[in-house]
This record gives C-alpha cells, sequence and structure tokens, in this order.
C-alpha cells in the first residue's frame, strides 16, 4: 500500500476514533442484515490514534530529527534533488518502496491538515505529532514549490526501485527528479499540492502565523500555475508516473477541491467566484461514490456543503444535494448501496481496499458533524438517515479493521493481540541497520519475500490493503495488494489505506 493510501487510511481512522473515544454506545444504530456483526471488547481508540501518527515517523525520509520515536530507522536520500541541482531532502516515502511521490503526498498531507481542523480539540497529546508530521510534509512540498513557475513532483525511479529490496538506508538506485513546469503542466498534482499547503495553513494559523503566512502565499501561487497551465502530468511524465500514479480521473477534481480549500483558508470572495463559475465545467455534479488520492470530487462536495450548512454561503447550497447523493450511495441496504462483504466491510476494489474504507468513514463522519450544527438529515429513497446512523455506520468500520471482523485481526500494524506479521514493506521486513550494519545489496533482499519469519521491524501504526471481498487474509509478504500499508494510495499497482487513519481515530475518541 503507499504511503498515500496508508496516511490517508489513518488519517481517516485518527479521525474516526477521536469521535469515538468519547462515545457512548450509539443509540440508533440497526443492523443491516447482510453482514454479521462479530462483537468485541470495545477498543482503544486514543491508542489506535497515537499508533497511527507514529506510522509516519517510520516513512520518514532525510535527516531524522532527535526526537524520531521510531528507532530502527536511519537518515536516507540526504542527496535528494540533487541530480536536478535543487535541494529535495525529506517528505515521506511512498509506501513500502523508497520513492517519494508528489501527487499522493500531497492528498495525505490535505487529509491530515483536514482532520486536525475538523477533530484537533480531540487529539489532545497527539495534536503536536500530528502537527509535526503534516510539517515533515509541508516543509518538504515548500522546498518542491520553490521555483516559479516550476513544480518537483517525484524523486526516484520507481520501476527501478521496485526491482530492488533494499533498506532505504542502503537504497542505490537513480534518485531521479521530475518536474512540471509551463511545457510538460500537471495541474492535478499542482491544484493538490495547493490544497495541501492552504488546508495547513489553517493548522499552523495559531500555533506558528509567520509559518502558516508562508504556506499560504504559496498556495495561492501554485494554484494560479495549476489553472493557468492545464493539463495532465500523467501525458508529459507518463513513463515515470504511470501506471504507479497515472492520473484517471483528470485534473478538473483536483482544480475544485484546490479552490474549495484556498476559499476555506483565504476568505477571498475570488475562490467563491471561481467555484460559483467553473464549479459546473470541473465536475461538481458528476456523480462517483470513489474519494481517494486520485479523485478528490467526493471530498470537493463534502467540504464545501460545510461552506453552506455551517457558514452559511448560501450560494453553495447546490452542494448540499451533491454530498447526500455520495451517503446515500454508501448505506448498507439502501437501493444503489456500495458493497460490502460477508463481515461487514465496505468493499471498492481488490487491491488495498482499506484506503477507501478509511477515507469514506472519515466524509461520514465529517458530514454527521455538519448536519448535526445545521440540525438537518439526509434522505435517501424517502428514509432519513441522521447524523447518529451516519456515526454508527462509520463506527462499524473502524471496528472491523481494529479486529472485530471474521479474521479477528486487526489491520493496524501493533494494535490488538492480533495483527499482520509479514507486511510488504522493504524497511520493515530486513533487519535494520542496528542490526545489521553491513550494506544489504539490491536484490539480495529478496530472500526475505517468501519467508514465514515475521517482519523483525514492527512498523507501528500503519494499515495494509485488508482482506478480499469474502474477509480472507493471507498474511503473505509477496501480496502487496493486500499487505502493503502506505501513506498514500495507487490505483495501481499500489495503495493508499494509512493515511486516514489519524483522521477518524478522533472523531471515536
Amino acid at each position: 500500500m503507499a504511503l498515500s493510501s496508508t496516511l490517508g487510511f489513518l488519517l481517516s481512522c485518527s479521525t474516526t476514533l477521536l469521535l469515538l473515544c468519547n462515545a457512548n454506545p450509539i443509540p440508533g444504530y440497526h443492523r443491516n442484515p447482510i453482514y454479521h456483526h462479530h462483537r468485541s471488547a470495545s477498543h482503544n481508540y486514543r491508542d489506535a490514534l497515537t499508533k497511527s501518527i507514529l506510522f509516519f515517523e517510520g516513512q520518514r525520509s532525510g535527516k531524522l530529527p532527535p526526537i524520531q520515536r521510531v528507532s530502527w530507522r536511519r537518515d536516507s536520500g540526504l542527496s535528494d534533488g540533487a541530480a536536478a541541482r535543487v535541494d529535495l531532502v525529506g517528505g515521506y516515502y511512498d509506501a513500502g518502496d523508497n520513492v517519494k511521490f508528489g501527487f499522493p503526498m500531497a492528498f495525505t498531507t490535505t487529509m491530515l491538515s483536514w482532520s486536525v481542523i475538523e477533530f484537533g480539540g480531540l487529539m489532545k497529546g497527539e495534536l503536536q505529532n500530528t502537527r509535526q508530521a503534516i510539517r515533515w510534509a509541508t516543509d518538504y512540498l515548500l522546498k518542491a514549490t520553490a521555483h516559479p513557475g516550476t513544480i518537483y513532483v517525484q524523486v526516484g525511479d520507481a520501476t527501478k526501485d521496485h526491482a530492488c529490496w533494499e533498506r532505504p538506508e542502503d537504497m542505490d538506485t537513480p534518485r531521479t527528479v521530475l518536474k512540471i513546469d509551463q511545457n510538460t503542466p500537471g495541474s492535478e498534482v499542482a491544484a493538490e499540492t495547493a490544497a495541501a499547503l492552504a488546508s495547513a495553513s489553517l493548522v499552523f494559523r495559531r500555533c506558528d502565523p509567520s509559518y502558516s503566512k508562508l504556506l499560504l502565499r504559496r498556495a495561492m501561487s501554485v494554484f494560479a500555475f495549476a489553472d493557468r497551465h492545464r493539463g495532465p502530468y500523467s501525458i508529459g511524465l507518463k513513463k515515470f508516473v504511470c501506471p504507479y500514479y497515472c492520473n484517471y480521473s483528470g485534473y478538473q477534481d483536483e482544480l475544485l477541491w484546490g479552490a474549495a480549500w484556498l476559499h476555506k483558508a483565504t476568505k477571498n470572495p475570488m475562490y467563491l467566484s471561481y467555484i460559483q463559475l467553473n464549479g459546473q465545467i470541473l465536475g461538481a455534479a458528476e456523480f462517483d461514490d470513489t474519494f481517494g488520492w486520485d479523485n478528490k470530487h467526493v471530498g470537493a462536495r463534502i467540504l464545501l456543503s460545510k461552506a453552506f450548512l455551517v457558514q452559511k454561503v448560501r450560494s453553495l447550497h447546490e452542494y448540499k444535494g451533491h454530498a447526500d447523493s455520495f451517503i446515500c450511495s454508501i448505506i448498507p441496504g439502501a437501493s444503489y448501496s456500495a458493497q460490502y462483504t460477508p463481515g461487514g466491510l465496505l468493499f471498492k476494489m481488490n487491491d488495498s481496499n482499506m484506503q477507501y474504507v478509511t477515507s469514506t468513514s472519515f466524509l461520514i463522519l465529517s458530514y454527521a458533524e455538519y448536519l448535526t450544527h445545521s440540525r438537518q438529515v439526509v434522505y435517501c429513497g424517502g428514509t432519513a438517515i441522521t447524523p447518529t446512523r451516519l456515526r454508527a455506520i462509520a463506527k462499524r468500520q473502524v471496528d472491523y479493521l481494529l479486529g472485530d471482523n471474521p479474521m479477528k485481526m486487526s489491520y493496524m500494524v501493533g494494535y490488538g493481540p492480533r495483527y499482520p506479521q509479514r507486511i510488504h514493506h522493504r524497511g520493515s521486513s530486513l533487519p535494520s541497520v542496528a542490526a545489521h550494519p553491513a550494506k544489504i545489496q539490491c536484490s539480495s533482499g529478496f530472500s526475505v519475500m517468501s519467508s514465514q519469519s515475521p517482519n523483525p521491524n514492527i512498523l507501528v501504526g500503519a494499515v495494509i490493503g485488508g482482506p478480499d471481498q469474502n474477509d480472507k487474509f493471507p498474511d503473505q509478504r509477496s501480496d502487496y495488494e493486500q499487505s502493503e500499508p502506505a501513506t498514500y494510495n495507487q490505483r495501481t499497482p499500489r495503495r493508499n489505506a494509512g493515511l486516514s487513519c489519524p483522521l477518524i481515530w478522533p472523531a471515536l475518541s
């Protein structure tokens, strides 16, 4: 699972967990007859939140700080950017590999920031750790956007990196630097980067005003670049970014998403006008029920619905209807309901399904908060869906992830008595530098792929791809579709569950 997928997943999980941590059993929830609810002891959502934030430290690239808590990691990628004579040290590795993909990393950052914006007050002792996780990304994104008219969007050759199984501290594959500019546009990655910087500016507005202003200024210039030079990076950089983080949904959703975040961060009428004038062209009314690193339409609708429901921006009233349509599409038992496994897990696709479970759970919980504030409900085919019902649906998904499932396994590494032991992750599966100081060569590491021994380094907080449509999980290191964690998630061949977990734990706390 890619960094965006693990990060996105972890974020959603965290938010949900934070809301549930202080919650009593939720009344009014009627178990859907299509699956059996495997009950378990109540979960420790705060522990899950702590672990989900810790995961990001295991994915760090660059010079590690003195306060680094994942002690089996060491400095790595200290010359990143040198191939292009720029400083691109830092940021996060994608997943179980050693590539830094800017597009999903930016999405991870946006989602982490959204988690803090909505539920930071519930994070308590983990709020500072979450801010540090965000800043580790935004410091890198500031470097990647430091030269006007150019955005550096990737470090590493994914094909050559995947041909090796080596620790990030040992990697010797090419650290290829990819960029977009007016001749090779990339509106999707530029607009997502703008969303990341704008959302993060809200996180730091009170605790670090000068840094917040820097992030917002950069977000505005990057968004202007994305809108002025329209085009997908999947064309100009296709041989490098596809199939790993090839854009499938177009760049229009990122432009709407980026504008929505800049409207929220700046309150500048210019961005509201942009949304009003361009919303339909950018797909505001298109029906889709998937939210992740590639497709942001649903996220933009939920975010803009808050402007209507909470901030009373009447001109955005249509987004409440668009958000309601999405909510109805995931209600178990509804006419056009999404697929669920026999054990009750929302199932979108075979490859890294947990990323969609967590990102969807985050959206459900956030929307429930907006509905509560405005004293409204969602009507699905004449049935009123209350905020309480929505929270119960999200809680069911999180409890499944944490072990309330047919396998009785937590899909978060390090949480609970039983969790995956052989995740698809180079640094976790190979001996640490402390235990094995000698370099492990490119191909030598593959010897662990078929081993049934547990990974020697526990990547605490990692959320993996998860079980199949029948709730089965083999726990095989070679099975990247089900066993790889990530900060963000790719559609193919990688994934993004981890990011959303930090998002939903606070909401459930």
